[in-house]
């Protein structure tokens, strides 16, 4: 695995080798879809995750915010990992490594005792700020619809009809938390019952039903009974219909837009099933 510590540059590579002596790679974690290398490293007996982006990388300044200022209430219990070492201009972090297995894919995937978990877990993430953000709406809509200038596969009538939808949207500002970004099962580790929470690129201050979508998309739909779990467990639904539906319109945008970009053709079928989905209902 020497070749995966070669992918970094080399002021990350001498970072790591002043923060763990001796790091050997023992497993590569990347999804391979962005700029962002994951490794499992062991240094003087110990396990650690290295995290590093290159060039063009947003997520490890995001990650690193994250773990200064809002995963304190999770570390302390053992459910999110301690930052350890941090360099924001070298974008790079070394975290401890949790144990665990990824709830994706797996029987826990289904079982409504994890999704109660969840729901705790997130409302707790959420409760430690609310912060009021008057322009919020209207930057996610001038997000979306410059998604919508790239190139996409998006048919043109369909494109069309979106960039119109978000244009006839308010500009409403909107109460914004603590928010991960990124909640659902790939994220979750279980280990012994317990679950623990991994991966904070995306984390950032955004109004906190956003953190329901993700679920909303997949797990919710395939999972009887998943949904009331984790809305019994973060003990309200913060998901007020109108700003709800517009967030879904924009996420599927963005979805199926961003993974055309870096070419996860299932997930950019994803985002043209949410497209069709939200249009459906915009009609009704």
């Amino acid at each position: 695995m020497t070749e995966a510590l070669n992918a970094l540059s080399e002021r990350q590579r001498d970072l790591v080798g002043t923060w763990l002596p001796g790091a050997a790679v023992e497993a590569d974690m990347g999804w391979g879809l962005v700029e962002t290398a994951v490794l499992r490293v062991r240094s003087g007996g110990r396990n650690f995750v290295v995290k590093a982006g290159g060039a063009s990388d947003l997520s490890i300044a995001r990650e690193i915010r994250a773990h200064r200022e809002w995963t304190g209430p999770w570390v302390r219990r053992g459910r999110a990992a301690r930052m350890l070492h941090a360099d924001t201009d070298a974008k790079i972090l070394v975290t401890e490594y949790l144990p665990g297995t990824l709830v994706k894919d797996t029987p826990a995937a289904a079982d409504p005792a994890v999704y109660e978990q969840a729901g705790a877990l997130l409302r707790e993430f959420h409760d430690q700020a609310a912060v009021d953000d008057p322009g919020y709406e209207a930057r996610m809509n001038a997000k979306a619809l410059a998604w919508l200038e790239r190139p996409h596969r998006i048919a043109p009538g369909t494109a069309a009809h979106l960039a119109a939808l978000v244009r006839s949207w308010p500009a409403a500002g909107a109460v914004c938390a603590p928010s991960h970004g990124d909640w659902q099962t790939r994220n979750w580790l279980l280990d012994g019952g317990v679950l623990r929470v991994i991966d904070f690129g995306r984390t950032d201050l955004r109004p906190a039903a956003e953190d329901f979508e993700r679920l909303a998309v997949k797990e919710f739909l395939l999972h009887p009974g998943a949904e009331e779990a984790f809305v019994s467990g973060y003990g309200a639904d913060p998901r007020e219909p109108g700003a709800w539906f517009r967030q879904r319109v924009r996420s599927a945008i963005g979805t199926a837009c961003w993974a055309h970009l870096v070419g996860e053709a299932d997930f950019e079928a994803q985002g043209h099933r949410m497209i069709a989905d939200v249009l459906a209902e915009a009609s009704v």
